[in-house]
Formats: structure tokens, sequence, C-alpha cells
């Protein structure tokens, strides 16, 4: 039995994120793989993503993942990670404009040029580094988690959710905007929690212990 499956397409920092899973949950079968049956065969799933959403979607749809995830997420517990939460969304404004898988409603808005911050500083695209995370609803995601904690983000676009009840997390930076989202048996998160040292790890292992239920 696959404990935990890493969706392999090709867009997302594997070895990392296979490496933080191992080592927040000992004893426990993580595989990095494409092939449907074997993600089909785990009992969690993580879906991670880096890069420009096209190429990103090329490869979804030529594996099929694009009708996979749905199926899924109806069934086990699934974390999607940076880019892998933008493909869940319904499209993205990356590329000229993509269509998304479409699982969570909203779109992939571009945080635009010449960002200030309230005090009228100069904000940097892509937003880069540590920033917090207000706990905006209880999940169990967050247990341990302590509210306002950081983590390490790397992104020019940021998810623009049509459900508020759908967002569990936000974050600060030209402005608010939606950097966790949770439905059922989905997490969705635009940070990197397996960069992001001791609240990350926690994440994760919260991932790997959660039976989808909130």
């Amino acid at each position: 039995m696959v404990d935990v499956a890493v969706i392999d397409y090709g867009m997302g920092n594997l070895h990392s994120a296979s490496k933080a899973l191992e080592f927040v949950a000992p004893g426990k079968k993580i595989v990095v793989t494409s092939d449907r049956d074997e993600i089909l065969a785990a009992e969690r799933v993580m879906f991670p993503g880096v890069g420009a959403i096209r190429d990103c979607m090329a490869e979804i749809r030529r594996l099929e993942l694009d009708t996979l995830l749905p199926e899924l997420i109806k069934t086990r517990p699934v974390l999607a990670i940076c880019v892998g939460m933008q493909a869940l969304m319904d499209s993205s404004e990356e590329n000229q404009g993509v269509d998304c898988i479409g699982v969570l409603p909203g779109k992939v808005r571009f945080f635009g040029d010449n960002l200030v911050d309230a005090k009228g500083e100069k904000l940097k695209v892509p937003h880069m580094g540590w920033n917090q995370v207000k706990q905006v609803q209880d999940h169990p995601i967050w247990h341990g988690i302590e509210q306002d904690s950081r983590f390490y983000f790397v992104h020019s676009y940021y998810v623009e959710a049509e459900n508020s009840q759908q967002i569990i997390g936000s974050t600060e930076y030209n402005s608010t905007f939606t950097s966790v989202l949770a439905d059922k048996n989905l997490v969705a998160c635009q940070f990197h929690p397996e960069k992001s040292q001791h609240a990350g790890l926690a994440l994760l292992k919260n991932f790997v212990n959660w039976d989808g239920s909130c």
C-alpha cells in the first residue's frame, strides 16, 4: 500500500517534497510517480507545481491528470502546492490566459506592476520569501501551528477564490490574498510547506495524519 503519492508531471520540486514527507512520516511509503494506477492506489496524494501555468496544464492534460484529480479528491486527502493550487482553479491570467482544471471556483490573477505596500514602499514581484499566514477558519491542517506563522512563498500570481467558505488561510502583500483553500478532502496552499521549516513540516505531518474530514 502506498501511503502518499507525489504526482510527477515534470513541474514540481519533487525531491524536496518527498524528502519532507519522509521526514515527517517515517515508516510510511512515499512514492513520486506519474503512473495512474499507482496514484489511485495511494491513501493520500500530493499535487505540487512550479513554473508557467501553460506548460503545467499542457502536461496535466497530456497525462490526463485533469480528469484524474477530481476523481482523487472525492475519495482521499489531497494536498496541492503552489502552481498545483493554481491549476485547480477555473482559469489563470498567466500566459495570456489559460483554462485550468476547474475543481475550485475562482481565477488566478497577476499581482501587477509597481506594487506598493500600505506605507508606499515598493514591493517586488514575484512575491518571494517568508510571509505570515492568517488562519481564517479552523481546519485539521492547522493543528499545532500558531496563528500568523510564517511560510515560504515564490509566486507572481495569486488565487482569487469565488467561494469565501473555502478560504482557510490568507496573507498580506500589497493587499490580502488567499493563501490556503480547503474543500472536503482537498487542501491547497500557495506557499511551499516543504521549504517552510517547522511550520511547513507541521502542516505536512498534519496532512499525513488527516483523514479528510473537517
